[in-house]
C-alpha cells in the first residue's frame, strides 16, 4: 500500500508541486489579482502592472516556503541553451538589518549583460544593456541543483533597443500572428462564437542515448563534442531489431522513473518511455501543451535528463548522431491548432462546413510548406543534424507532406471541385474469436516522411534532438499564418453573408481547389528514402538542401525578410542576427570537432599504431630469424604502414583547411561542409581501419563494443 500511496501522490498532490500554479497561486492572491492574472494567461491580455507587487510577494513567499534563497530570470538566448543569473531575496531594511524582498519591478524586468550572449552583431561588445521581461503565460518554477533550490521565472530577452535576442520572443509573436489569421477563417465559417484565440499545441518526442559515465569520461570526443569522432562499428548494431520497444534494463528504468518524478513535480506531463532503435537509445514523450509552455518544458526536460543521468552514474547524450553506423536521435515535433474552447482544428470532421473548415487548415499547411520548404529546412539545420538528415534512419532533407491515403483521396476530390466525406476507422478482424476486433485508422503511418499528417496533427520529424523547439515552431506558425491570411482574403472576397449554405460551400471549395492544385507538388505518400522519390522531387522543383551551407542562406532571402516583417515576428535586423549566429555556431562547432579529432589522432591513435608497428616489425624479424617466411605478418605491417601514411596525410589536410578558413560567414561554412568534413571523414576511415588492426590492449579508447554493449 505504501507504493500505491506514493503513486497517488505522484499523480496528485506532488504533480506541479514545484510550479507557481493552481492552488499555490489561488491561496496566495486576492480574487481581483487572481482574475486579472488569469485573463493574461488564458486570453493573452496585457498584464495589469497594478497587480505585479502582489504577485511578486506571493511568489516570493511560496519560493521561500519551499527552500529558495535566490531567484532568477530564466531565458533562452541564442546559444541553444537556457541562461539564468541568480539574485538573493536578501535586502537591507534601512535599520541595519536585512529582509526578504521581491518587488513587482523585480518580477517584471531584470537587466542582464547582453554583450556576453550571441547577438549576431546586432549589438557591439560595448553595448551591454539588455532586458529580460516576465512571461506570465509560462509558470515560474523551482529548480533543484546540487540540493540548492532557486525560483526560476520564464522571461523573454531583448536588447536595450528592443530587438529580440532570444528564442521565446519570436515564438510568442508567431503564435499571435497565427491566432489573428486563424480567427478570420473561423469567422468565414461562422464557428468563432465563444472563441477568443487560436493557439498551437506541441508535443516533442525526445530521443537520447545513455552511457556509463566512466566510459564517457574516457572519450575526449564525447566530452568535447557530444559525439564520437572515430570508432569502428561493433559486430552488432540494430540489425536484429531487438532493442526497439524491448525490455528496459533495470538501471535505465530506475533512471526513467526518477526523471518522470522530477518532471511531474515541475508540472511537465511526461507520458511515454521506451527503448528506441539503436543500442542504449531511448525516448521520452509528453502529453500535448500550448506551444510556448511546451517549448519551456522541453528545455527543462533536457536539463532534467542530463542531471538525473549523472545522479545514476550515467551520461545522457542528446547529440543527433553520437555513433556512426547506428540510428541517431531526433525530436519529433507534433504540432496542431486548437481554439481556446478546446476544439482541435486539425481533427477531421465527417461532412459539411466543419469538414471544409478542416480542409482549409490542411490546405494552409500544404501551401505554407510548399512556399517555404527552404526556410523550414533551415530551421533544423545544424552541425549535428547534418549527420542525421538524409540517411535511411531519418527524414530526407527534401521537405514533403504525407497526408495518408484517405486524406489524399479527399484532397484529390477537392481538386476536382467536389466535396468527399472523410471515412473514419473500420474494424480489423484478427481471425480468432479470442481477440476483439480492433479499430483501424483510415490511413497508415509513414515513418520516412519529414512532415506527416497523423490523424489530428502534423508531425515534423526533421527537428534534431538537441534543438531548441521554439525556433522551428516560430517559423512553422509564421508560414501557416501567411497562408491563412491569403486564404482568408480569397474567401472573404468570394463568400458573403447573404449566401445560402450550398452556395457558400461551392465558393469555399473553389478557393481550396485553387490552393491545393497550385501547391500539391509538396504532397508525397510514398517511400521518402527511395532514389525514385529524390528524382521525382527534383522534377517537381522541390529543394534538396543537404547541409547547413545549402540550407541556411534561405534565411537571407527577400522572401524570408518579407514574411517575418509582415507578420511582426522578426525585423530584418533580428533575422539577420539569427542567421549570423547560426553561421558562427556551425563554424565553431565544426572547428572544435576538427581540433578534437586531430588531438585524439596525434596523441592517442598514432602513438598506439606506432607501438603496434614496432611490435609487428619485431615479430617479422624474429620469425625470419627462425627460418620461417613471415609473409602474412609482413602483409599486416604493410597495410598498417599504408594506413598510417594515409592518416597523417588526411590530418595535414584538415590542419591546412582549419588554418585557412575564409572570414566571410557563408564562404566559411561552405568550405567546412565541402572540404573540411570530407577530409575529417578520411581521417576517420583510416583511424577506424587502424583500430581494427590493433590488439585491444593497445587501443587507447573505449570501443563501440565497450560503449554500446
Amino acid at each position: 500500500m505504501d507504493h500505491l500511496r506514493d503513486v497517488e501522490r505522484l499523480f496528485g498532490d506532488d504533480y506541479g508541486i514545484l510550479t507557481f500554479t493552481g492552488e499555490n497561486i489561488r491561496r496566495r492572491l486576492s480574487p481581483a489579482a487572481l482574475k486579472r492574472l488569469d485573463q493574461t494567461v488564458q486570453f493573452n491580455e496585457p498584464l495589469d502592472e497594478a497587480i505585479a507587487d502582489e504577485v511578486a510577494s506571493a511568489m516570493k513567499d511560496w519560493a521561500i516556503e519551499n527552500g529558495c534563497t535566490h531567484y532568477c530570470h530564466w531565458f533562452q538566448p541564442l546559444t541553444g541553451a537556457t541562461a539564468e543569473k541568480h539574485d538573493s531575496f536578501l535586502n537591507m531594511d534601512g535599520e541595519g538589518g536585512v529582509i526578504a524582498e521581491f518587488s513587482g519591478d523585480m518580477l517584471i524586468r531584470s537587466e542582464p549583460d547582453a554583450s556576453s550572449f550571441p547577438t549576431g552583431s546586432i549589438r557591439d561588445t560595448w553595448e551591454a544593456r539588455g532586458y529580460t521581461a516576465w512571461d506570465p503565460t509560462s509558470p515560474a518554477f523551482i529548480s533543484i541543483n546540487g540540493g540548492e533550490r532557486t525560483l526560476c521565472i520564464p522571461t523573454a530577452f531583448v536588447s536595450w533597443t528592443g530587438e529580440s535576442l532570444d528564442q521565446k520572443t519570436p515564438l510568442l509573436r508567431s503564435i499571435d500572428a497565427l491566432s489573428i489569421q486563424a480567427m478570420r477563417i473561423l469567422r468565414v465559417f461562422g464557428t468563432d462564437k465563444g472563441v477568443h484565440r487560436v493557439q498551437t499545441t506541441l508535443g516533442c518526442e525526445q530521443e537520447y542515448f545513455l552511457l556509463e559515465e566512466d566510459a564517457y569520461q574516457a572519450r575526449p570526443d564525447l566530452r568535447m563534442c557530444g559525439r564520437t569522432l572515430i570508432g569502428c562499428d561493433a559486430p552488432k548494431g540494430h540489425q536484429l531489431d531487438d532493442h526497439y520497444f524491448g525490455s528496459v534494463p533495470a538501471k535505465v528504468q530506475s533512471f526513467m522513473a526518477d526523471v518522470e518524478a522530477r518532471l511531474y513535480a515541475l508540472g511537465i506531463p511526461a507520458k511515454t518511455r521506451h527503448n528506441e532503435v539503436a543500442p542504449h537509445q531511448f525516448e521520452l514523450a509528453p502529453l500535448f501543451e500550448g506551444t510556448n509552455l511546451a517549448c519551456d518544458h522541453q528545455m527543462q526536460t533536457m536539463s532534467v535528463l542530463r542531471k538525473t543521468a549523472r545522479d545514476h552514474g550515467m551520461v545522457c547524450l542528446l547529440h543527433e548522431k553520437p555513433f556512426a553506423g547506428v540510428n541517431g536521435s531526433g525530436k519529433h515535433n507534433n504540432w496542431s491548432l486548437v481554439t481556446d474552447t478546446g476544439h482541435n482544428l486539425l481533427n477531421p470532421n465527417d461532412k459539411g462546413p466543419g469538414h471544409l473548415q478542416f480542409l482549409t487548415f490542411v490546405c494552409a499547411v500544404v501551401r505554407g510548406l510548399d512556399l517555404h520548404a527552404d526556410l523550414l529546412r533551415a530551421t533544423v539545420a545544424s552541425a549535428g543534424n547534418d549527420h542525421r538528415l538524409g540517411a535511411n534512419e531519418a527524414p530526407p532533407a527534401i521537405l514533403s507532406i504525407y497526408t495518408g491515403a484517405e486524406l489524399e483521396r479527399v484532397l484529390d476530390r477537392l481538386e476536382a471541385g467536389e466535396m468527399s466525406d472523410f471515412k473514419h476507422s473500420t474494424k480489423l478482424d484478427l481471425g480468432t474469436s479470442a481477440m476483439p476486433k480492433l479499430e483501424r485508422h483510415p490511413g497508415d503511418r509513414n515513418r520516412t516522411s519529414p512532415f506527416a499528417f497523423i490523424g489530428n496533427r502534423f508531425e515534423f520529424r526533421a527537428v534534431g534532438s538537441t534543438a531548441v523547439p521554439a525556433w522551428p515552431n516560430a517559423v512553422l506558425n509564421t508560414i501557416v499564418a501567411q497562408s491563412l491570411d491569403d486564404i482568408a482574403n480569397m474567401m472573404e472576397s468570394k463568400v458573403t453573408t447573404d449566401m445560402d449554405e450550398e452556395t457558400r460551400c461551392h465558393a469555399i471549395i473553389e478557393v481550396l481547389r485553387e490552393i491545393y492544385s497550385e501547391h500539391k507538388r509538396v504532397v508525397f505518400n510514398g517511400d521518402n528514402y527511395s532514389e525514385a522519390w529524390h528524382n521525382e522531387a527534383e522534377k517537381r522543383g522541390l529543394p534538396n538542401l543537404k547541409g547547413c551551407a545549402d540550407a541556411l542562406p534561405a534565411m537571407a532571402s527577400q522572401k524570408a525578410r518579407e514574411l517575418f516583417s509582415t507578420y511582426g515576428v522578426l525585423s530584418e535586423a533580428e533575422l539577420e542576427a539569427r542567421l549570423t549566429v547560426l553561421y558562427e555556431n556551425y563554424s565553431q562547432v565544426m572547428q572544435i570537432e576538427a581540433r578534437t579529432l586531430l588531438r585524439m589522432i596525434n596523441t592517442m591513435v598514432i602513438p598506439a599504431a606506432i607501438r603496434h608497428q614496432a611490435e609487428v616489425a619485431e615479430a617479422i624479424a624474429a620469425t625470419d630469424a627462425a627460418g620461417v617466411d613471415p609473409a602474412s605478418v609482413r602483409g599486416r605491417l604493410t597495410d598498417l604502414t599504408a594506413r598510417l601514411t594515409d592518416l597523417e596525410v588526411a590530418c595535414l589536410e584538415v590542419e591546412s583547411i582549419l588554418e585557412s578558413l575564409p572570414e566571410d560567414e557563408e564562404a566559411n561554412i561552405r568550405r567546412i561542409q565541402d572540404e573540411m568534413i570530407p577530409a575529417m571523414n578520411r581521417v576517420r576511415s583510416n583511424s577506424d581501419a587502424i583500430e581494427g588492426m590493433l590488439p585491444d590492449d593497445l587501443w587507447p579508447l573505449p570501443t563501440y563494443l565497450d560503449l554500446l554493449f
